[in-house]
């Protein structure tokens, strides 16, 4: 048989590029780009390239396995499922709806995740659904749904190259999003001035025409600070602000305190910096502003976003080509996943689960009253656990014991839970916790849709049959949903479930799978105001009319270094990998290119502890201890080290904070203190399962 190549999306990033899956003979042999993809244009980066090894055969779960003396066996689907309704419907009839939840899944599809969020509210009859935005962008969602009434990126990925200025706020695009890298790479390389703003000196800082090297978390002094130069010398744009905005004079008044000479000392920012980034931003005629989680993990994630809604709405360099507020998501599906109703306090397409006009809408369209009760959050759900009010959880795909904070506390809840079920590709370190798991079909074996982090839905389309027993979520949440009795989740096919998800959801109104395909994409608001996508949201105005700019101050990170622990540590992604590892680490050629967790750490710090490059050291935080290397970095500042959080055998978030900003409950993944405690030199770092077979990961305060 001839080699055939099936159109797909990467199962990465939420850049969302176009990826060609090449089989023969019903076997993935490998990728290529998709030359004329309009987000990608046939480029791929280095995990791309790779996406073929994450769904090997090796290492697959391909039945559904039942936990018994401590052990997996193979089982049926129909054991597993009649175990899944015996166990949650005891827990519901014991201990009610609020005490059972899921967790869905931003590498799934918007049709799983539907599936997931509907399953959840009808069967279950609990709001208690969340995914991984709570830990990556949900303040995005919070933040700028208060501000301009849309939580997603406003432009298009390819408005970078129409911009004269971008702003890289709070993350490393060449590491995160390399195919968004480089558009800003050759943005910059046509004449484009670029600001960059973080701790770090990244690869993109070290292009900068300016690059704000701010102390952790002086995000919002910083801001205040650019806005009070911009105010103090009229750079405002005085007839956008008259027109679309609310509360300038209030926003005014604020920021007054934050002098030059006053967010200079808290940010660190020399003030001869602060005005030329505030004189470039505010005079642009094309400003694209791009962030990251370093603009949302920390404890005042939420206002950190609406102070940047701030800046730019008082520069108005929104509605407008190349410029914006555009948040970078990490997973690919997780836009989708928040479109989708994976959350707590939202139905599909962001209808709020509070509002009688919302659950009367959905009680219609499913056949069944919806409940009313506020939902819980993930880590709400893991603090009701350890509080004995939260019995029963099913996860999909996630992997919280490697990605979610203070890594001891997230197993701790998982051992404490009555009856854990998850829904997962390989054995990772969450699925060793579970009661039950079922086999993932992966993002080759099935067909759906993602959104990327432009808003644009697009098709996923199967390459290779379901590997053993292996289904989409949609299809095992269809069999579980009957056994419990329901019906209206017999969907025969992906598109079926895509229709009823777009015949609910306003801004998906006017797609089909037909109408993806002609269009390449089509990014919402798609409607009949909209028919075919919108590119760049807020061009007419405002959905509540005018936006608000609002006041705010700033606040410190929830913990601070100290005499016991003289160090901040920040997490990163790498290059290399994603997420917790689970996919790229089954790539040879990635894991040749970065094996291990490491320490990054600035080379005179290290010297004045008498560490030599790469050696070994214990690391120590209030919550937890683990061992690794020390890799000099001359992107490291004095007194902040870092550490990526996509290795399980060294896990950075063995260490992190669960602070959290009382809007979202985000964890403070950005800022913890911690200790170095140099090992002898020839000492080998041990593993975390080392260190918790010997008793030694807690922190020993």
């Amino acid at each position: 048989m001839s080699i055939k190549t099936t159109s797909t999306v990467c199962p990465f990033c939420g850049t969302g590029c176009g990826i060609g899956l090449r089989t023969e003979n019903g076997q993935l042999l490998g990728v290529e780009p998709i030359r004329n993809h309009p987000v990608s244009k046939g480029r791929l980066c280095s995990k791309g390239w790779n996406s073929a090894y994450g769904v090997e055969r090796q290492n697959r779960i391909t039945t559904p396995l039942i936990k018994e003396n401590g052990a997996f066996r193979p089982a049926s689907w129909e054991e597993a499922i009649e175990l899944i309704h015996e166990q949650f419907s005891y827990h519901l009839e014991e201990h009610g709806p609020t005490s059972v939840g899921a967790i869905s899944c931003a590498r799934a599809t918007n049709e799983d995740n539907y599936a997931i969020q509907k399953f959840t509210r009808v069967v279950l009859q609990t709001n208690n659904i969340d995914h991984c935005a709570r830990i990556c962008h949900s303040p995005s969602v919070a933040g700028l749904a208060r501000t301009v009434g849309e939580g997603a990126m406003t432009n298009s990925i390819g408005d970078v190259s129409k911009a004269d200025v971008v702003v890289v706020f709070g993350c490393d695009p060449t590491e995160s999003h390399c195919i968004i890298g480089s558009e800003i790479i050759q943005a910059k390389e046509r004449g484009a001035l670029l600001i960059v703003v973080d701790p770090r000196k990244t690869r993109l800082a070290k292009m900068a025409d300016v690059h704000l090297q701010l102390k952790v978390g002086s995000n919002i002094a910083l801001v205040n600070g650019l806005l009070n130069i911009i105010f103090a010398n009229g750079w405002e744009n005085k007839a956008f602000l008259e027109e679309h905005c609310l509360y300038l004079d209030q926003l005014k008044a604020s920021v007054e305190e934050y002098t030059l000479e006053e967010v200079s000392k808290r940010t660190g920012v020399p003030a001869d910096q602060l005005i030329q980034a505030a004189r470039i931003y505010s005079h642009a005629r094309a400003a694209f502003l791009a962030y990251g989680m370093g603009v949302t993990q920390f404890v005042s994630g939420t206002n950190n976003v609406i102070a940047i809604s701030n800046l730019v709405l008082s520069c108005g360099q929104i509605g407008r080509p190349g410029t914006g507020i555009n948040p970078l998501r990490g997973q690919n599906n997780v836009q989708g996943a928040c479109d989708m109703g994976a959350l707590p306090g939202n139905y599909p397409g962001y209808q709020f689960t509070n509002d009688p006009v919302a659950q009367e809408k959905f009680s219609k369209a499913w056949g069944y009253q919806v409940p009313t009760h506020p939902g819980m959050t993930s880590l709400g759900m893991n603090e009701a656990t350890l509080q004995g009010q939260f019995h029963a959880m099913m996860i999909f795909g996630e992997d919280p014991v490697v990605t979610d904070p203070d890594q001891n506390q997230v197993a701790k809840v998982l051992k404490k839970l009555d009856f854990l079920v998850v829904v997962e590709m390989s054995m990772t370190d969450t699925a060793s916790f579970a009661d039950v798991i079922l086999p993932a079909a992966s993002f080759a074996e099935k067909h759906g849709t993602f959104t990327n982090c432009e808003r644009r839905v697009q098709r996923v389309r199967k390459a290779i049959e379901p590997l053993g027993e292996c289904m989409a979520d949609w299809q095992m949440i269809g069999h579980l949903a009957r056994r419990f009795g329901y019906t209206g989740f017999d969907w025969e096919t992906s598109e079926e479930v895509f229709n009823e998800l777009a015949a609910l959801m306003p801004i998906y109104s006017g797609m089909s799978y037909p109408r993806i395909e002609q269009h390449g994409g089509l990014q919402w608001p798609c409607n009949a105001h909209a028919p075919d996508g919108t590119p760049i949201l807020h061009r007419k105005g405002f959905p509540n009319g005018k936006a608000r700019l609002i006041p705010l101050h700033h606040l410190p990170p929830a913990e601070t270094p100290d005499a016991d622990f003289p160090y901040y540590l920040t997490t990163i992604r790498l290059h290399f990998h994603y997420g917790c590892g689970s996919m790229t680490r089954k790539s040879p050629i990635l894991e040749r290119e970065t094996p291990s967790g490491l320490l990054f750490m600035n080379e005179q710090d290290a010297r004045n502890q008498g560490l030599f490059n790469n050696a070994p050291v214990g690391v120590r935080s209030r919550r937890g201890y683990l061992e690794t290397r020390v890799v000099f970095s001359e992107q490291m500042p004095p007194g902040l080290v870092s550490m990526p959080y996509h290795f399980d055998d060294i896990p950075s978030n063995q260490l992190t904070n669960d602070a959290q900003d009382p809007v979202t409950r985000m964890p403070e993944l950005k800022a913890c203190a911690i200790r170095i405690e140099p090992l002898a030199p020839t000492a080998r770092p041990r593993s975390i399962k080392e260190l918790r077979e010997q008793g030694e990961c807690d922190a020993h305060l």
